[in-house]
């Protein structure tokens, strides 16, 4: 199991090894916001529980364009990993077949790489389009792209326990969580961001 790495603000930043959040806590970078389970992880000095949620000391900025930066994993995962075109999903596609990125105006025609002119596509129909537009060649996407929520970005391609996904939803809402897989339903954690007052929270500061 990895460990949600919180902000300062308590907004979701990343997946990171046990290990490594450990080693944040025992430096001071961190602390323990809750623990997943009885276990716990001793040291020759320290005994601590076995994070599920920690939380930095000291708020790290976020530059915006690491947001928005189309990568296939991402473009894949909004398009629910399905082609655009034939709907195809990817446990559909025939051995040699994959998914792609496909432009809707080619590059060469003077398209851009932004979230709103690309989609997921099969190999098959991202030859068959090639260089032509939606229009000339009568292939048009199963929806309309669009640059999706950071949290779609972020959270889409991981998997998180109930309670971490309890930290998505405080800070992004339980609209951004029922779009990573529905388990909205079954996280009724804090409303606001005094999440670290909840009665299950656990508190281990070493400084």
């Amino acid at each position: 199991m990895r460990c949600l790495a919180l902000n300062a603000s308590f907004e979701p930043l990343t997946m990171v090894p046990v290990r490594r959040a450990l080693r944040l806590v025992i430096e001071g970078k961190a602390e323990i916001v809750e623990a997943e389970g009885p276990d716990v992880v001793r040291s020759a000095h320290l005994v601590l529980p076995k994070p599920a949620i920690i939380r930095l000391v000291k708020f790290v900025h976020v530059p915006r364009r690491f947001r928005r930066q189309v990568t296939n994993t991402f473009l894949f995962a909004r398009d629910g990993y399905r082609c655009q075109y034939c709907h195809r999903s990817q446990l559909d596609l025939r051995a040699r077949e994959c998914l792609t990125r496909d432009h809707l105006v080619p590059l060469s025609r003077g398209g851009g790489n932004e979230w709103t002119n690309v989609v997921t596509a099969c190999s098959a129909c991202n030859t068959r389009k090639g260089n032509r537009l939606p229009e000339e060649c009568g292939m048009h996407p199963l929806s309309q792209p669009h640059e999706p929520h950071f949290v779609h970005l972020s959270w889409a391609v991981r998997r998180l326990t109930t309670t971490q996904a309890k930290y998505v939803r405080l800070f992004y809402g339980a609209e951004a969580l029922r779009a990573l897989g529905g388990i909205s339903a079954v996280v009724d954690g804090p409303k606001g961001h005094g999440a670290a007052s909840d009665s299950r929270t656990t508190h281990v500061k070493t400084r």
